[in-house]
């Protein structure tokens, strides 16, 4: 078995590709791919990333994670439906392990009523995907 590939969110290649339009743009071509779990973590670093209050080097993992993201060349590339993502979804883990001290209920709140007003899910089945 192939061993993953060691995704560095600190790379300048992917802090390069962060901006707040590249984001969304990538955001609402791949809402239904990466799901309502996928979008939530997202979401959840997105909003974490906009605190007055967060050091430079959390910033830095968030905009790498980002970045990773958006950038349509990856170790898996995204064009690969489903199978194509999962080392964008690895890579937003390991950014919000990195940075959970910084993602308060607030954080977690704004997310998920992002999620039931995109989704148009209601909140107790929201419980069920994300939890």
């Amino acid at each position: 078995m192939e061993e993953k590939e060691n995704i560095n969110l600190e790379k300048e290649e992917y802090k390069k590709e962060y901006n707040e339009k590249s984001f969304f743009d990538k955001l609402k071509k791949v809402l239904k791919v990466v799901g309502v779990k996928g979008v939530y973590m997202l979401l959840l670093l997105y909003n974490t990333l906009q605190r007055k209050d967060i050091p430079p080097k959390e910033k830095s993992i968030i905009i790498g994670a980002l970045g990773y993201f958006i950038l349509p060349l990856d170790a898996l590339p995204d064009i690969t439906p489903i199978v194509g993502y999962s080392d964008d979804i690895f890579a937003l883990g390991m950014a919000i392990l990195k940075v959970m001290p910084y993602i308060d209920d607030k954080m977690k709140e704004k997310s998920r009523e992002q999620i039931i007003k995109w989704f148009k899910i209601p909140e107790s089945e929201l419980n069920l995907l994300i939890d």
